[in-house]
C-alpha cells in the first residue's frame, strides 16, 4: 500500500488532498498543527479508515517537529511514497517588506521554504531505497517567472525560492524514481477550500473571479496532486502547474 504524508493535511486544500489519497487507497499521515476540532471532525468521518490514517501534530516552522514527522510516519507505516507539502504559512496583513519584523519574516522563510528542505533530508534516503517518490510543493500564480508581489514580499520570496529548490530535486533524484513538482493554487479561500467541483458549478457565475466561470476548490487542487503522485506521471516532473482557472491572482487587488 502506498503510503503519503500531507503537511496541514486535517483541514482546508490539505484535507480535500487527504480525502483524495485515501478515495485512492492510500495510508496518510496527516500532519496538523494546533486544531484538535478539525482533526476529531475527520477522525468522526473517516471512522472506518483509521487504520490508514496517522494524525501527527507539529508546526512546520520547527526542524525537531518536521523530523518527528517522518520518524512516526515511518515507524507505523514502514514506507513513504509522497510528501506533499500542502502547509504553508501566510501573513493576512497588507504591508511592504519595509515593516516585517524579523519574526514575520523568518517563520516565512522557515515555513515555505526551509521546512521543504528538511522533510526532504529526512524522506529522500527512504525514496531512495524504494527506488520511488513523489514531492509536491506548493506556490503561487507567476511563481516561475519571479514576479514582485505587492504586500505579499516575504512569502512570494519564500515560494519563488521553493520554484528552484523543486526544479533542482527533480533533476538531482531522477535516477532514484522520484520526482518533484509544484502545484500553483489560483484564489481559493474561505469555503472553497473544502468545497467540490461540483459545488462550485452550482454558485451563480457573478460570484467567480475567473475567466471559466466558477471558482477554484479543494478538490482541483486535490486532483492534480493526484494525478501527479500516480506511478504513471513519472515523465512529469520539475513542473510548476497552475491550477488557476485563468485568473490573474497576483494583481486582481488595486493599491
Amino acid at each position: 500500500m502506498r503510503h503519503a504524508l500531507i503537511t496541514a493535511g486535517s483541514k482546508g486544500l490539505g484535507k480535500k488532498v487527504t480525502e483524495e489519497f485515501l478515495k485512492k487507497g492510500y495510508s496518510v499521515t496527516v500532519n496538523y498543527r494546533n486544531d484538535i476540532e478539525a482533526v476529531n471532525e475527520f477522525k468522526a468521518n473517516y471512522s472506518h479508515l483509521l487504520d490508514r490514517i496517522l494524525f501527527v501534530q507539529g508546526d512546520v516552522t520547527k526542524k525537531e517537529d518536521l523530523s518527528n514527522m517522518i520518524d512516526v510516519s515511518l515507524e507505523r507505516f514502514g514506507r513513504l511514497d509522497c510528501l506533499i507539502n500542502n502547509a504553508g504559512p501566510y501573513i493576512f496583513e497588507r504591508k511592504k517588506l519595509a515593516d516585517y519584523t524579523d519574526d514575520e519574516w523568518y517563520q516565512m522563510i522557515e515555513g515555505n521554504l526551509s521546512s521543504v528542505f528538511h522533510l526532504f533530508k529526512k524522506v529522500v534516503p527512504i525514496m531512495r531505497k524504494q527506488k520511488y517518490g513523489r514531492i509536491v510543493t506548493y506556490g503561487f500564480q507567476g511563481a516561475e517567472s519571479s514576479p514582485g508581489w505587492l504586500h505579499r514580499s516575504a512569502y512570494s520570496a519564500a515560494k519563488v525560492g521553493l520554484v528552484s529548490l523543486t526544479k533542482s530535486i527533480s533533476i538531482e533524484e531522477a535516477e532514484h524514481g522520484i520526482t518533484a513538482n509544484m502545484i500553483c493554487p489560483g484564489n481559493i479561500i474561505g469555503e472553497m477550500k473544502e468545497a467540490t467541483i461540483e459545488h462550485s458549478r452550482k454558485i451563480s457565475e457573478g460570484q467567480s473571479k475567473t475567466p471559466i466561470g466558477r471558482s477554484g476548490t479543494g478538490e482541483d487542487i486535490a486532483r492534480t496532486v493526484a494525478f501527479i503522485c500516480d506511478e504513471n506521471s513519472d515523465l512529469i516532473t520539475g513542473s510548476i502547474i497552475e491550477v488557476t482557472g485563468g485568473a490573474n491572482v497576483i494583481h486582481r487587488f488595486h493599491l
